[in-house]
């Protein structure tokens, strides 16, 4: 049996929003019953992308999350449809019927991802099919991933040893969107942004070059990690817990080392360190 899913690697997505202008051209005006009905011009994107900024000056970071329905197997949406509105397909995929749905707008307040959208004129929720339409003719892969030029769009059979989408999800650590919603979303995600934490080293004594190869450590969770100060003295730790209390230690030899604790209540960007002849 075929179990499809979807990976999408946000450390790939350059936010350039062709999957969503693939998927809007697919479907609007369309009418493609049983699977879906027009999709409207305004007020629904079945492929949403997040924009999330972080960190502040001088090292801000912009990261793309490219959001469409999740296909959950724990679906809410189907918990609320009556009917059986909302269903699953063998292969994974939760269809909405345009049909048995009509007037049932609790769906839409059900998703916690807000990806369910209402449509006006024809009372009816909608979302994002995977493009089970198109599957079912023969297609390898939806229109958002077709469209990607990045690769950031990952689709395919899971149980399939020999899948792009397999061997991606055996290679790489796959995370869930969200998963405190205990959705257990079919769609999955690589390199969710975290906090950060970002400096530059100074020598106080040579202050016109930069200090490369200051050796950086940051202990906390997981125990201990360590990097190098680059070509411009900078340094950084990615990927990060919320909230958590880390310390971070700067040292070079001849020279008095720098402990710091830092809190992730946010990203943390701690500018210039200076360190002085010892």
């Amino acid at each position: 049996m075929v179990r499809l899913g979807l990976l999408i690697d946000i450390t790939k997505c350059s936010g350039c929003h062709n999957c969503f202008l693939a998927c809007r051209d697919e479907y609007y005006g369309n009418d493609y019953s049983p699977y879906s009905a027009p999709q409207p011009l305004e007020g629904q994107q079945w492929m949403q992308i997040k924009e999330i900024e972080r960190g502040e000056y001088p090292r801000p970071k912009l990261d793309y999350i490219p959001l469409p329905c999740l296909h959950c197997e724990e679906a809410p949406c189907m918990a609320a449809a009556t009917d059986g509105a909302v269903y699953r397909r063998e292969d994974g995929i939760v269809l909405i019927d345009p049909v048995k749905a009509k007037g049932q707008r609790a769906i839409v307040g059900s998703c916690p991802y807000r990806v369910v959208f209402w449509n006006q004129e024809l009372e009816i929720p909608q979302k994002c099919t995977l493009c089970a339409h198109l599957l079912d003719k023969g297609e390898k892969e939806p229109r958002c991933v077709e469209a990607c030029p990045t690769g950031a769009l990952v689709f395919g059979d899971l149980d399939d040893p020999n899948s792009a989408v397999a061997k991606l999800a055996a290679e790489k650590d796959l995370e869930v969107y969200h998963p405190e919603y205990g959705t257990s979303p079919r769609v999955r995600y690589i390199g969710i942004p975290k906090r950060f934490i970002a400096g530059e080293v100074v020598r106080d004594d040579m202050r016109g070059e930069c200090a490369e190869g200051v050796r950086v450590t940051l202990e906390g969770p997981g125990g201990v990690r360590e990097t190098y100060s680059d070509s411009y003295g900078d340094f950084e730790f990615e990927g990060l817990e919320k909230n958590t209390t880390y310390t971070l230690r700067v040292e070079l030899a001849g020279y008095v080392p720098q402990t710091f604790e830092v809190v992730t209540n946010k990203d943390v960007v701690l500018g210039e360190i200076v360190l002085t002849r010892a």
